[in-house]
């Protein structure tokens, strides 16, 4: 409760934008529209005039307009697992999304993402635009002191300048053992166009923070349905480790990083000025011709493993070694842990060219350019042996330094449809030609477009990308070993299509990936290489009923999953919600209620290595779990949303729904057995969440 009591001191007297959600991954969410406020206090300046609050934003590098979502149909819903991502049981725990996705990158980079979903990235952060102050606090809290905070502010400090600043906080000890995560999340931004037109600038910088800690998972999963341990707390863990702490583990993972980015563009065209009826204010107007843009990006990344305890039997697949307490307790400095730090700094630095053709507001863009980037990868500490006169082997630590300089081209043309009834296309390329991953390219291209009268759109595009192995995959080091591996460029060829109608509530579209030289992380636990070609084709549909006030709401996805490839995915994936939802008193309160059930079919869940931070490729458990399901009723009062769920109720009536498996232990406790823990679905639980929007 600290942290909602610290940030309601903080938000004394601000306010903030709704939430924004944007379509999901299948394309299934529907459009938003614009909730305007009808307050009629005065801006704190005096260059505007006294009118309505608007809000809206951009993205980078998009002349689309969207507002903030202000409705209750799915509000309950966790902002981090959707549509179709899975954690480990705890708010916070590394996520995978069951939904095959291969990473989108092009070019050197360090590969850890299993908390991609809390963090915050600089090239899609929203570019607002306000005519008032907005604030927003939103806290979530859950049993188990389960806790989400985050607080929003963001407003024009004139009419063409605007920044905004964003921060969460996630602190969730869990249902079970020594598996806490506490993460930090903050971001700034602010866009800037002269009155001309002629320049504009984006700003922005991110920090992210997340620190898992690591219990190895569930060691004997009768222990689940034996009421002996009703309470999750007294189930034991593979990492558990009572001399060391009782709530902490001895196990822990941690990722940093903060990217700084700056973009400018100055402008070329034809200027029109124009007065209002008194000559009191003048408005510009300006048809592109031709621009150059620089951007520059700044990062710094760093992933951070600890035991203070180690137990040699975890470590066998990347190194064998005795340790003096061999997991019994508390470490002893300099000669009886395990620490493995790997860092990455980089500087991208581009220039492009831009031209336009066509009318004002239907114009086609080009652009063309060439990067420089600089890229340094470090791992501490290294392992490098020194005899004393004893003899006596003693570590001293080190670090292993790479650094890297790249150069690649990259193009673009781009029409967007901003007008219902408008076609809209794109293609976009990039190409390494010089340094480590020379030959490394992405390409992309789509075509759309919006139909009249709220019809819908549809959009169908492909995409190629060749792809060299990240710095985690590659490397693994430590005072104890030293392991590299070598791989050839992975191959990812994806041809997609999707349709929305708002006007009919319905959704859906196919996509197909084939993928050559997969790269990923064996039943071996391993950085491996798949070198045949497999294909995945998916297919999902979402549609709504609406009967009346209630709303039966569907999403089924379908994936073809092809024989022998290295991939923990399910076949079919479901969810269901029926709610009942109504305006009352007069219109000021709004309700929404129902439940909701979510399921996939039997599948081998992927595998979960805490050494590495990563998922891995297992064929060996499979799971058949019940559906989840939830209770809910959200409901909004002005510019206050909440809402209040009963969650995870399927384990009222089983207790053993298993997630994902853990690391295989050999001669677990020398006792002779071989085991696979297991990580597990929490109890049900409550939670209750609130979004408060505040206008100056």
């Amino acid at each position: 409760m600290r942290y909602l009591l610290l940030l309601c001191i903080v938000l004394c007297g601000n306010t903030v934008f709704a939430q924004s959600t944007m379509p999901n991954g299948t394309g299934g969410t529907g459009t938003t529209a614009n909730q305007k406020d009808t307050t009629h206090n005065k801006s704190n300046t005096n260059k505007w005039k006294d009118e309505e609050a608007k809000i809206s934003y951009e993205r980078l590098n998009s002349a689309k307009k969207y507002y903030p979502d202000t409705t209750l149909h799915v509000f309950q819903r966790g902002r981090f697992t959707q549509p179709w991502y899975q954690d480990m049981g705890n708010l916070g725990s590394p996520v995978s999304n069951l939904l095959f996705t291969p990473e989108d990158r092009v070019g050197p980079s360090l590969g850890y993402h299993i908390f991609d979903v809390y963090r915050f990235n600089v090239d899609s952060l929203n570019f607002y635009n306000t005519t008032r102050p907005y604030s927003a606090f939103s806290y979530q809290l859950g049993s188990k002191l389960e806790q989400v905070a985050s607080i929003s502010h963001t407003q024009n400090i004139d009419p063409n300048w605007n920044f905004a600043v964003e921060y969460h906080k996630i602190n969730s000890p869990g249902f079970y053992k020594t598996e806490r995560n506490n993460h930090d999340n903050g971001s700034f931004a602010t866009n800037y166009k002269s009155p001309d037109k002629h320049y504009t600038l984006y700003a922005a910088m991110v920090y992210n923070k997340e620190q898992h800690d690591e219990n190895g998972g569930i060691v004997d999963a009768t222990e689940l349905i034996n009421p002996v341990y009703t309470d999750r707390r007294t189930v034991d863990e593979a990492y558990q480790n009572d001399a060391y702490s009782l709530t902490r583990s001895a196990v822990s993972n941690v990722q940093r990083d903060f990217t700084l980015l700056l973009q400018h563009t100055y402008t070329w065209g034809k200027t029109d000025t124009t007065y209002n009826s008194d000559s009191t204010q003048v408005t510009s107007k300006l048809i592109p011709r031709f621009s150059i843009t620089h951007k520059l990006e700044l990062s710094s990344e760093k992933h951070t493993y600890n035991d203070l305890s180690p137990d040699s039997v975890r470590y066998t697949t990347l190194f064998t070694q005795s340790f003096i307490n061999n997991g019994s307790g508390y470490y002893i400095p300099g000669t009886d842990s395990v620490y493995t730090q790997q860092k990455w700094f980089w500087i991208d630095n581009k220039v492009l060219l831009n031209g336009y053709i066509g009318k004002e507001g239907r114009q086609s863009t080009f652009s063309v350019g060439i990067g420089n980037r600089y890229d340094q990868f470090i791992s501490i500490p290294v392992s490098n042996l020194i005899k004393d006169s004893l003899p006596k082997l003693y570590y001293a630590t080190g670090s292993d330094r790479s650094s890297i300089i790249s150069n690649y081209l990259t193009g673009e043309i781009k029409k967007e449809a901003l007008h219902p009834g408008e076609w809209e296309y794109g293609a976009n390329a990039k190409l390494f030609f010089s340094g480590q991953d020379a030959g490394n390219f992405l390409a992309n291209a789509i075509i759309g477009k919006e139909l009249k009268n709220n019809l819908g759109s549809f959009v169908a595009g492909f995409g190629q990308q060749l792809n060299s192995a990240p710095y985690s995959y590659t490397n693994y080091e430590n005072i104890y070993t030293k392991r590299s591996f070598d791989f050839k460029p992975e191959s990812v060829t994806s041809l997609y299509a999707t349709l929305e109608s708002p006007r009919i509530r319905l959704s859906g579209g196919v996509r197909n990936y084939v993928i050559n030289d997969y790269i990923y992380i064996n039943e071996s636990e391993l950085p491996a290489q798949y070198s045949n070609t497999f294909s995945i084709t998916q297919a999902w549909i979402k549609k709504v009923f609406k009967v009346g006030n209630f709303f039966l709401d569907n999403e089924l996805v379908y994936q073809q999953i092809p024989d022998n490839a290295p991939v923990n995915i399910p076949a079919l994936m479901g969810r269901h919600q029926l709610s009942y939802e109504q305006a009352l008193f007069h219109r000021r309160l709004k309700i929404a209620t129902g439940v909701e059930v979510r399921y996939n079919t039997s599948y081998h869940p992927a595998g979960y290595d805490a050494l590495l931070n990563k998922f891995f490729y297992q064929s060996t458990t499979p799971i058949n779990n019940t559906p989840q399901a939830a209770v809910f009723l959200n409901f909004r009062i002005k510019r206050f949303r909440a809402f209040i769920m009963g969650d995870n109720l399927q384990e009222i009536f089983t207790r053993n729904t298993i997630l994902y498996t853990g690391t295989p232990i050999l001669n677990y406790n020398n006792t002779g057995s071989n085991i696979t823990p297991l990580y597990a679905a929490p109890d049900a639980l409550i939670r209750f969440g609130f979004t408060w929007v505040m206008i100056n």
